[in-house]
């Protein structure tokens, strides 16, 4: 019996998740459908792989000067598929769009400053990027400087 834990097999080890900001970016095209419900750990989804990119999507970064390639896909939150352009810690633009109505969108900038502020769903503007994710999973009690 060989007890040396030096012989675990590497491929089988789980691996530790990279941060956001160190994710290669995965350019295979992609449907709503398809994208996941939680963040990928492992990649980065290009705006320019979704196959029903919208052109606010696709023009988000340019504020910031970040290009398309370069704007990455996070998450769902409730029926919002959201994507960020901009490093994790800003200055960053987000955006949340609908995933059955494309046309209905939300914004949410991490300024360079430390001024922060976008409007959900509610109507309501958010000065704290939790607030406006909140506002986006439908809690809408959260008050505007959250």
């Amino acid at each position: 019996m060989n007890n040396n834990i030096n012989n675990i097999d590497d491929a089988a080890a789980p691996r530790a998740a990279l941060s956001a900001d160190k994710r290669p970016f995965d350019f295979t095209p992609i449907d709503t459908a398809d994208l996941p419900p939680t963040p990928t750990r492992d990649r980065n989804i290009a705006a320019t792989a979704w196959r029903q990119a919208t052109n606010e999507l696709l023009t988000l970064g340019q504020p910031v000067g970040i290009a398309a390639e370069a704007t990455a896909y996070k998450r769902r939150i409730g029926d919002w598929l959201l994507w960020r352009a901009g490093s994790a810690r800003g200055p960053a633009r987000y955006l949340a769009i609908h995933h059955a109505d494309l046309t209905q969108h939300y914004g949410f900038d991490l300024a360079a400053s430390g001024e922060h502020r976008g409007v959900g769903p509610s109507g309501v503007e958010h000065t704290r990027f939790r607030a406006w994710k909140e506002d986006l999973a439908g809690r809408h009690g959260a008050t505007p400087t959250d």
